[in-house]
């Protein structure tokens, strides 16, 4: 009993350092490993209200197939990303998930088109980047896209309105990962830009995926530090007053 309960605790340790672990650093560009196949890539974007913001994207590979969640904001740091990943993790890139329409999902999306690089989003935020005169990802969908890289599934959701109309999730069963981008907070993170917010249904829709996958176990905010399942209950919290029923 005593070496179950020690082994126990070597495990979730081993995932607490492997979620800490740096790997590649430049002026541009941080990638953290999560577990074995799936990352934390962390660029920079300039703002006036907010100063330099680290913003976090991720990475999953399967098969020495690819895909990125989120574009970096710029394309310096977009082919930066592409390249460490075909030249470092040895993957080819199958596609770019885009989150939401906002500038730190898909500043860098010109760079992955010009590499035939498939592109995906929800409809909603297909038109959103059409009517902010962004880069258009290509690959739309309504509620809900799977997507097949190497042998596994990543599943791209849209559980309702949070940070923007048409804000997805990512989530990757090998993994018990999810990506959530800036509709999920990071524990201690304030409320952030809402102008484009519906805070009536954020944490309904916050709710829907922790209905949808009580399982997981890795959650990457949009910013700040990788954690649990508890960063989507931090963010129902933040939210709950808001709620119109």
């Amino acid at each position: 009993m005593k070496q179950s309960f020690l082994i126990c605790l070597l495990l979730i340790s081993g995932r607490a350092a492997m979620a800490q672990e740096n790997i590649y650093e430049s002026e541009n560009l941080v990638i953290e490993q999560i577990t074995p196949n799936f990352y934390l890539q962390k660029t920079y974007l300039q703002t006036n209200d907010y100063g330099k913001v680290a913003c976090n994207g991720a990475i999953f590979i399967s098969d020495n197939e690819a895909v990125i969640f989120d574009t970096p904001s710029d394309s310096i740091s977009s082919v930066e990303l592409i390249h460490f990943v075909k030249n470092t993790l040895k993957s080819s890139i199958k596609g770019v998930v885009i989150n939401h329409f906002h500038i730190d999902c898909l500043g860098g999306l010109k760079q992955f088109h010009n590499q035939n690089i498939a592109s995906y989003a929800s409809n909603k935020t297909i038109q959103l980047a059409k009517g902010d005169q962004q880069e258009v990802p290509k690959n739309g969908f309504g509620n809900t896209d799977t997507l097949t890289i190497g042998n596994q599934s990543v599943i791209n959701t849209f559980f309702g309105e949070a940070h923007s109309k048409g804000n997805i999730i990512s989530y990757i069963p090998s993994e018990n990962a999810l990506f959530g981008g800036c509709q999920v907070k990071a524990l201690g993170a304030g409320r952030g830009n809402l102008e484009d917010a519906n805070i009536q249904e954020w944490s309904n829709s916050i709710e829907n995926i922790k209905k949808a996958y009580p399982q997981i176990q890795f959650v990457v905010p949009g910013h700040g530090k990788v954690g649990g399942i508890d960063l989507l209950d931090f963010t129902i919290k933040m939210f709950e007053g808001d709620r119109v029923n």
